[in-house]
C-alpha cells in the first residue's frame, strides 16, 4: 500500500534565513501548546538544530516524548524530520516505522519566501498509515500549522 504524499505551501513575507530560523530554532514560538502526546501541559516543543538531532516535546512535570529525529540539516533551505508518531497519536521509537517530513524555504524575491512541506511515506506507519495522513491533512495539520507558523514569522 502506497499513500500520496500531503503536499503544502505557504509565502511568508520575510527573507528565507529568517523563515528557516523561526521555523526551527523558533519552533517552540509557533507550534501550538494543544499539539502534544503526553499528559499534562506542553512548557516547550524542540527541534535540535543538527542532523541527528531530536524533535520531542517537554510537558510542565518534566518528562520528555520524542516525536522524532532530524535527519537532514541544510540551513537555511531545508530540513527533513522523522515523524515517529502514529495513527493513534502515540510515540513510535522504530525509525523503521517513521514518515518523513520535508520542508524547503525558497527564496521568491525580496523579503518573500516560500515554504514548501511534504509529509510523505505514510506507508511505514502500517495498520495506522491512513490515519496519520488523515490527521496531518486536516486543518489542524498542515494547513493549520502553516497558517501559524506564517503569522508568527510575520510578528
Amino acid at each position: 500500500m502506497t499513500l500520496e504524499p500531503i503536499r503544502k505551501t505557504i509565502t511568508v513575507h520575510c527573507g528565507r534565513e529568517h523563515a528557516f530560523k523561526v521555523y526551527t530554532e523558533g519552533f517552540d514560538s509557533w507550534w501550538p501548546r494543544e499539539h502534544h502526546l503526553g499528559d499534562g501541559e506542553l512548557a516547550e516543543a524542540v527541534m535540535e538544530g543538527r542532523e541527528g538531532g531530536r524533535w520531542y516535546e517537554r510537558l510542565t512535570d518534566g518528562s520528555e516524548c520524542d516525536w522524532g529525529r532530524v535527519l537532514v540539516w541544510e540551513p537555511p533551505g531545508r530540513v527533513v524530520l522523522a515523524w515517529q508518531i502514529d495513527g493513534d497519536w502515540k510515540a513510535d521509537p522504530d525509525p523503521a516505522r517513521a514518515s518523513e517530513i520535508e520542508v524547503r524555504f525558497t527564496a521568491e524575491g525580496p523579503g518573500t519566501t516560500r515554504v514548501d512541506v511534504e509529509h510523505r511515506a505514510f506507508e511505514r506507519h502500517g495498520a495506522t498509515a491512513a490515519k496519520v495522513r488523515d490527521g496531518v491533512n486536516g486543518e489542524g495539520g498542515w494547513n493549520g500549522l502553516l497558517k501559524i507558523f506564517a503569522a508568527k514569522v510575520a510578528s
